[in-house]
């Protein structure tokens, strides 16, 4: 019983290692990739090839095939990304994901420590971040080794047990029992690497001869089969409460692993033939790692080259099988790109919250434009509807801040991408101002007349329609400027300033002058100065968007 419990604890001790040295990896790759990552995200074309061959280098990169799938469900569920892209990408990571079993099955346990070693050292030493998350990616590279060869030490003892070997002998002559325990690995760990892992060091027990594996490769496969199953829980649990096209994408990468579960079921013999044939000779306890691997590499090459050319066919499948519904709309005040599951995914994420705070922009250039009629008409109702709409708009400013503070917190953002989300952070800032400014206005010119029962004359009423333009045009330039880079604009929108303070001192004027002659009351004076600061306001919050320089 205690040497039961052992095993069974050093296996899961050695899992727990893996997956840990696994993420951590993920992670530090992806901040010294940086902005590589938009890179291999820009390579999304119509065409499906290069859909896979994307798929196929962030999964690379990432080291993760439910990252890069978790990440084409967000983007595909913000309408940044069309469904057969997003397939596309699908079948490009799980080709990408098989680069990890081909890692693990090079033998490099004497180099463990080293690698350990040497990561801790270039990390605890570097200056530069870069150079820091290089050293940590070593070092992770370095537990994901240690958490195998644990897993290896403690599954020796097995390679003894009758029970044991029994329990395995069923699964090897039943290729059913395999899938099944292979997805209910995956299922139960979330990770078809781990599992991947567990199942090569498995095979890699040497059975009562000392040379061949306890498990051998057909008995794997089923087993390998069953992993790319279960792997596509993941997807779904990802495509919960998204769009229809994203649950789309996860379908499809249901149907992509079960189809060719279904299909290399029956030929498992001849597949493992194959495999042998193109992998590197010797005993089998020493090469069947490899066999693994190459057996995983060799069903997503095959399943991907039968897919690819069947795209459209997959497309009318999913979308017949998930139809379209009646959506309700959503409020102004919901964000339309976020995805809170690609928070670990900053290259991704911090791509959404720019298309966000973009969206928060044409809204504020909405209401100054609404802005503008209220003024014009003077209409109650239409101002409720306008202050109504600035509530919602400043509600969505909250959210976005509220993500980009998230992956702040997550920690896995490079220096340049947090640079990048910091002047996101100061944009929403100024456009928050901007609404916030738009409100004033309304309940100065409005609410406060209205309550005297005092209307503004036709004259102020004409100065201030004709400033609020004036804002709304230095508005657009400074935005479309802040999104092209184009700084050729700065010197119109500073002459626009220059000009709406002139215009600002002549309203001022002309107000006291009406007042004087009887046209305007003396308790508007208040109010309506109040409204012309807050042009003022609005006319450097304008001039200080036209500032930023996101670079995106």
């Amino acid at each position: 019983m205690k040497d039961t419990m052992q095993i069974l604890f050093g296996l899961l001790g050695g899992l727990a290692v893996f997956i840990f040295g696994m993420n951590m990896m993920s992670e530090c790759l992806q901040k010294a990739a940086g902005e590589k990552m938009k890179s291999i995200l820009a390579l999304l074309t119509k065409n499906p090839v290069m859909g896979v061959l994307a798929g196929a280098l962030t999964t690379a990169v990432l080291q993760s095939s439910s990252a890069t799938t978790v990440m084409a469900i967000g983007f595909v569920s913000a309408g940044l990304m069309s469904l057969p892209q997003s397939i596309s990408i699908i079948l490009g990571a799980n080709i990408g994901t098989t680069m990890t079993a081909q890692i693990i099955a090079f033998k490099i346990s004497d180099y463990i420590y080293l690698f350990l070693f040497a990561g801790f050292a270039v990390s605890y030493l570097a200056k530069t971040e870069k150079a820091k998350n290089i050293g940590q990616t070593v070092f992770a590279f370095g537990l994901l080794f240690l958490g195998i060869e644990t897993m290896g030490t403690v599954m020796k003892p097995l390679a003894g047990s009758p029970f044991f070997l029994n329990m395995i002998g069923k699964v090897a002559d039943v290729p059913v029992l395999g899938v099944l325990t292979g997805t209910f690995m995956t299922l139960v760990v979330q990770s078809s690497s781990a599992t991947i892992a567990v199942l090569q060091n498995f095979a890699g027990q040497a059975g009562a001869d000392g040379v061949t594996s306890i498990l051998g490769l057909a008995g794997a496969i089923p087993i390998l089969l069953g992993d790319n199953v279960g792997t596509t829980i993941t997807a779904l649990l990802a495509s919960v409460g998204q769009a229809k096209d994203a649950k789309r994408t996860a379908l499809a990468h249901c149907i992509f692993n079960l189809s060719g579960c279904l299909l290399f079921i029956w030929l498992i013999q001849p597949f493992a033939a194959v495999i042998r044939y193109i992998s590197p000779s010797g005993p089998e306890v020493e090469v069947i790692s490899r066999q693994i691997a190459n057996a995983h590499t060799m069903f997503n090459l095959v399943m991907t080259l039968i897919w690819t050319p069947l795209l459209p066919y997959m497309v009318k499948l999913v979308t017949g099988l998930i139809r379209e519904g009646v959506q309700a709309p959503k409020e102004m005040s919901e964000p339309f790109y976020l995805d809170n599951k690609l928070v670990m995914q900053p290259a991704a994420a911090l791509q959404l919250a720019q298309m966000e705070a973009v969206r928060c922009g044409e809204l504020a250039k909405e209401l100054l434009n609404d802005l503008a009629g209220a003024a014009r008409t003077e209409d109650a109702k239409l101002a409720g509807t306008v202050l109504e709409k600035a509530g919602q708009v400043r509600g969505l400013y909250e959210r976005v801040t509220e993500y980009l503070s998230e992956l702040f917190s997550a920690g896995s953002m490079s220096e340049e991408q947090s640079h990048e989300a910091a002047g996101v952070m100061y944009l929403l800032g100024d456009l928050d101002r901007i609404v916030n400014l738009c409100q004033e206005v309304l309940e100065q010119f409005l609410s406060q007349a209205q309550k005297k029962k005092i209307r503004y004359s036709k004259e102020a009423r004409k100065d201030l329609e004709q400033s609020l333009i004036l804002i709304r045009e230095m508005y657009g330039e400074a935005f479309q400027m802040l999104l092209n880079g184009d700084r050729d604009k700065l010197k119109k929108i500073r002459k626009k300033k220059e000009k709406m303070l002139d215009l600002g001192l002549h309203m001022r004027k002309a107000h006291l002058e009406r007042v004087e002659k009887g046209k305007c009351s003396a308790k508007l004076t208040k109010p309506f100065y109040k409204i012309l600061n807050a042009l003022d306001r609005l006319s450097n919050g304008c001039a200080n968007i036209a500032d930023h320089e996101l670079g995106w």
